[in-house]
């Protein structure tokens, strides 16, 4: 059995608070960039002041244009820095007072531009920075983590998260910030200055600031769960598109394209129409906001007219207050599209920290104990100079973590998959495991490797648990040819090489002749540098084994497993290899996982499993006589062999 039968139910969706807090988490990211972010909002606060000159510079010409014997005069009396400077090149109804402002007003939305640009180049900069940290640690920590969480979680909702969901966390990170930034530094300037200018009418300004916070919550509230149920369907619809891709060749073997359609219609059709929800809360969003904006546009020109006929304030003083007023509205506006940015940010970090969160059952025992491990040298070589190979099971009883129950023991009997082994393999020697299918060939052969966690202290490398090697150095030394063979979209010499990056080309080429493979790959117009397509589909089912067992052999490990790994090749072929593996199995503990007698007759001790016990065990002559589960599935295999010639 290789893999749980059972599986869990997928993580339940984080709460709308949790996924508030999750944002929290990205401050150790931003921390790493003080500097720059600093440097950001210094330029961004410089923007804003340079912003806000152009409306008293509009005012002073509004001023001057008609008339007006002081400049800003309400500005001017409560000490306007800027205006008191230009006082004395002041003159009513004067082309060269026109003319300094025009110049002068160029200059500061120059400056203000240039400002822009520094602030939009350092934060989003930043941004993208984070991002590749994000990046970077969402795949160290994927793959950190056990089979376990692949069982429980598909491959399609994965990746949905770890790219759209990270591009609405890396838009929080940087127009995000960036425009609330922008809101929060524009909105202070402006209204200073406008309560200088006109207090009074800055209350009317202000009187709708209530209603409009209560619509920003409304609106955020929608935004936020239904952001969330898209994310969700997209990950759906994403999950299923890999799954469909992965198997099309099964797809148009069973003509199942038209079905497979129909299934992804219904979801696809769902995903739209919550899309549709989305846009249609934010287009009612907008239109709310203008029109509270409208209204008191509307009320500041009723009242700031009345103030200019009754002379309290100078028509440029009023020009000057609506250019503020404006100015606010690009922040209302960005203030409703922050949200929305910050509300899926929130439940995209939700997602995502649910991946970052995750921690590994398997332990590290050179990470627990703060140790370097063996050599890098060593690792990428493939070999691990303390393993010699001996391995142990000590009373193993083993249920995969999916089929326990919540205090981590198996929920019933029949739930393991492995049940007192007690077995001693002796380094250098070559042990072959048989049994019917589901009997635990398999499982036994991924806990060594550590894939899978037994409980402590049952297995056993070199007398040692395995718990206690540091898992670098225990797989360093395992060469391992899993049942289901994966090729990565590569050339063959970097698939045969995955174990030892840069191996030579001689050692490629043995590996892969011992293998039997080196006649497929001369024929090949490429040779080695052959792309394989992805999972190796241009290869076929016995090249694909044969390239798993030549990198398996490249790294010359200490502990060879072989599961299954000549189900795809004729028997003429197997008994080819095997002859050429005798020699290399000879300096090294092989354990052979195979159905085929004629593929273990040879080994040094053949072991016997059936429903996850050890039922037999000795050589082929002596299982033979024994008359049992071995000969009866022996004879049964020569039976089929007749069959097939007849």
């Amino acid at each position: 059995m290789s893999a749980p039968s059972a599986t869990l139910a997928p993580p339940p969706a984080a709460s709308r608070r949790e996924a508030w807090r999750s944002l929290v988490k990205l401050l150790p990211y931003l921390g790493r960039y003080q500097r720059g972010i600093v440097a950001g909002f210094l330029t961004l606060i410089l923007m804003g002041v340079a912003g806000a000159l152009p409306p008293l510079y509009i005012g002073v010409i509004i001023d001057s244009l008609s008339g007006h014997r002081a400049p800003m005069g309400q500005l001017g009396r409560i000490g306007g820095l800027l205006i008191r400077l230009l006082a004395p090149f002041y003159r009513p109804s004067d082309a060269r007072t026109v003319g300094l402002c025009c110049v002068l007003l160029v200059a500061v939305i120059a400056v203000k531009g240039v400002f822009t640009f520094a602030s939009r180049w350092i934060l989003i900069g930043i941004s993208r920075d984070i991002e590749y940290d994000l990046r970077d640690d969402l795949l160290a920590r994927l793959l950190s983590l056990d089979p376990e969480f692949y069982v429980r979680n598909r491959t399609g909702d994965l990746m949905s998260r770890a790219t759209n969901d990270l591009t609405s966390v890396r838009m929080v990170l940087g127009p995000g910030i960036m425009y609330s930034g922008t809101t929060l530094v524009t909105m202070i300037l402006a209204i200073l200055l406008m309560v200088r200018l006109s207090s009074t009418l800055t209350l009317w300004v202000l009187a709708p600031v209530p209603v409009v916070a209560l619509v920003v919550r409304y609106f955020g509230r929608q935004i936020h769960v239904l952001y969330e149920k898209i994310q969700a369907m997209l990950a759906v619809l994403s999950a299923r598109v890999q799954e469909n891709l992965t198997g099309v060749r099964v797809l148009r073997a069973y003509a199942q394209e038209p079905a497979e359609i129909a299934a992804f219609d219904e979801p696809n059709r769902q995903y739209v129409a919550r899309n549709m929800e989305l846009i249609t809360m934010w287009a009612l969003f907008m239109p709310a906001l203008q029109v509270l904006i409208g209204g008191t546009l509307l009320l500041v020109l009723w009242q700031g007219g009345r103030l200019v006929m009754l002379d309290r304030i100078s028509l440029g003083t009023l020009i000057a207050f609506l250019a503020y007023m404006w100015q606010l509205v690009w922040p209302m506006i960005a203030l409703g599209w922050v949200t929305n940015i910050f509300q899926r940010g929130a439940a995209s970090m939700g997602r995502l920290d649910y991946i970052l969160a995750s921690t590994p059952r398997i332990r590290d025992a050179a990470a627990s104990a703060g140790t370097a491990g063996p050599s890098a040298q060593a690792i990428a070589a493939g070999t691990s100079d303390h393993i010699r190979g001996e391995i142990e099971f000590r009373h193993l009883n083993f249920a995969y973590p999916t089929r326990l129950n919540g205090a981590g023991h198996a929920a019933r009997e029949d739930a393991l998959v492995l049940e007192d082994i007690h077995l001693r393999i002796p380094a250098g020697t070559v042990i072959a495991i048989v049994g019917p299918t589901g009997s635990g060939k398999s499982t036994l052969a991924s806990l060594i490797a550590r894939l899978w966690e037994a409980p402590r202290g049952s297995v056993l490398v070199d007398g040692r648990p395995v718990e206690d090697w540091p898992l670098a150095e225990l797989r360093a030394a395992i060469g391992y040819v899993p049942q289901d063979t994966f090729l990565f979209s590569d050339s063959l010499r970097e698939n045969i090489s995955l174990g030892v990056p840069g191996a030579p080309p001689d050692r490629i080429s043995d590996v892969a002749e011992i293998a039997g493979l080196a006649g497929d790959v001369a024929d090949f117009p490429k040779k080695y540098e052959t792309l394989v397509g992805e999972r190796g589909i241009t290869l076929s089912g016995g090249q694909k084994q044969r390239a798993a067992l030549a990198r398996a052999l490249a790294r010359d490990p200490k502990i060879l497993i072989l599961d299954d790994a000549f189900s795809s090749v004729d028997s003429e072929t197997e008994e080819r290899i095997l002859s050429r593996l005798e020699s290399v199995m000879r300096r090294r503990t092989t354990l052979l996982i195979s159905h085929r007698i004629s593929t273990v007759r040879r080994a040094d001790r053949i072991v016997v499993l059936d429903r996850g016990r050890v039922v037999e065990q000795g050589t082929h002559s002596e299982l033979m006589a024994l008359d049992g589960h071995y000969a009866g599935l022996y004879r049964k295999q020569l039976l089929e062999e007749e069959l097939e010639r007849a």
